[in-house]
This record gives structure tokens, sequence and C-alpha cells, in this order.
């Protein structure tokens, strides 16, 4: 039986500190985004997170988002 967090385990962020994920900054949320890039999920992450219906904030498929708003990085 597979866990409903299988998905998170093969994100390219899975190991970085959730500060990076999670940041409301623009200089720290350039670590993260540099994973996604590389993400065999990216879409999926975005699809669950749903960052513009959950006033997200952090790093979703490879955007910045804020209050759900994309953020120009």
């Amino acid at each position: 039986m597979t866990s409903e967090l299988d998905w998170r385990r093969a994100a390219a962020c899975a190991n970085l500190p959730q500060r990076y994920v999670f940041t409301r900054d623009r200089a720290d949320a350039r670590r993260t985004l540099r994973a996604c890039n590389q993400c065999p999920i990216r879409r999926e992450c975005e699809a669950v997170v749903d960052p513009s219906h959950t006033w997200f904030d952090g790093v979703s498929g490879g955007r910045l988002w804020r209050n759900g708003r994309e953020v120009a990085v």
C-alpha cells in the first residue's frame, strides 16, 4: 500500500530545510526554485498545494507564492 505522501518523497525539495520551502523571502526561495527546475513532480506539487486557492506562502510548482499570489523572483 502506498502512502498519500509518497509523491512528496520524490520532490527535489524533500531534503531542503522547510524554511526555504515555506518562505516569503525571494532570496531564501531561490535555493528551492533551483530544485524545482529539476523536480519530477513539479506539476503535481502545484496541483496538490493549489496556491491560488489556499493562500499559500512559499514555493510550489517552481514559483514563489505569497498569500496565494505569484511573486516575481
